[in-house]
């Protein structure tokens, strides 16, 4: 048999006084002294005390969780998210609770009132596919509620942000590929209704209007098949028809699709940067590995993780917060080059 768990009732035997006196000072009441405080602490210590995590979130109305809701755990950016989201939620206390929505809205929807449920002190949803027409819908939820990677601009008061600036990205990304000398550029996208998706590709066409390029719809490849949501399998996929187009170069939705894309080069007998160059975008750790090493528009992942972290424990402590839109940067490796006619 188990030994049986010291309780707040047996501490208070030991020291003589009442189960309120000992809940008070370990709780560090200042109506109990300092140094009966002090002594009941001491007390519990020797006599190996545990305190009831469950009793404790009743007292003080929080469970010192917080839920996360990111898109799927096998995306590397994600991973490198949560690494900065657990770093602040350590150093505040706070434990964090993991769950996967695959791009769907019901299943998003679902983890956050599943994490209503287990009544976390607040919630981080990454990549949401909340819109304005659930915004009533979701004010149901009185939670603070962070969301990663999107902005909130028709949110109004409902959510707060931290998100990165996916029209510059994009802009970036081609810019570099003009800079360079490509005037036949095309975009990779995945197709899956998320705002990244449809602003990166905004800046690619702010980016070829401002340098005069021609914009050839057959430029723009987006994934429409609702059965491939592998970001790899979407770049191997997508890559011939934009070859079989013309393109010198191609600005990919992330890098994962670039490395699907590239993967696609090698079977088709596509030197890159050669024949062809790629961009992608999120610089995960892996797109400094691959050959050729990627060039991609740095996302800030683990900046953003903490930054939305750090403005969640800002919320729970009942400070003001404004959005923040981080700003990307380009990252120049191999898979680019100038081009020669």
């Amino acid at each position: 048999m188990s030994e049986r768990k010291i309780s707040i009732e047996d501490i208070a035997r030991k020291a003589g006084v009442s189960h309120s006196t000992v809940s008070r000072a370990l709780r560090d009441s200042p109506l109990i002294s300092s140094q009966v405080r002090e002594d009941i602490k001491k007390l519990a210590q020797e006599m190996n005390y545990v305190p009831n995590a469950i009793a404790k979130s009743l007292q003080t109305q929080r469970t010192y969780t917080v839920g996360v809701v990111v898109t799927s755990i096998a995306d590397p950016f994600f991973g490198e998210l949560v690494e900065g989201i657990e770093q602040i939620a350590r150093l505040a206390g706070l434990n964090v609770l993991l769950s996967a929505s695959h791009g769907d809205f019901e299943q998003e929807i679902g983890a956050i009132e599943n994490f209503h449920y287990r009544r976390v002190d607040g919630i981080l949803v990454a990549d949401s596919r909340i819109s304005k027409q659930y915004t009533k819908q979701l004010t149901q939820f009185t939670v603070p509620t962070v969301l990663i990677n999107i902005d909130t601009e028709d949110q109004g008061k409902t959510f707060h942000s931290v998100a990165i600036d996916d029209r510059l990205g994009g802009s970036l990304a081609v810019e570099h590929l003009i800079e360079m000398g490509h005037t036949s550029i095309a975009y990779l996208g995945v197709g899956d209704g998320s705002k990244a998706d449809q602003q990166r590709l905004e800046g690619y066409r702010i980016a070829m209007n401002q340098a005069g390029l021609p914009q050839n719809p057959a430029w723009v490849a987006i994934n429409q098949d609702p059965k491939i949501i592998n970001d790899i399998d979407i770049g191997k996929k997508m890559l011939p028809q934009l070859v079989e187009a013309g393109v010198t170069g191609i600005f990919c939705y992330n890098d994962m699709v670039a490395i699907g894309a590239l993967l696609a080069c090698k079977e088709l007998s596509i030197s890159v940067p050669e024949d062809l160059s790629l961009v992608g975008f999120d610089n995960i750790a892996l797109s400094s590995y691959i050959t050729p090493p990627l060039t991609t528009v740095s996302q800030r992942m683990l900046e953003m993780g903490e930054s939305a972290m750090t403005m969640l424990v800002d919320l729970l402590q009942g400070k003001a917060v404004e959005n923040l839109l981080l700003s990307p940067f380009l990252v120049k490796r191999d898979s680019t080059r100038t081009y020669a006619v």
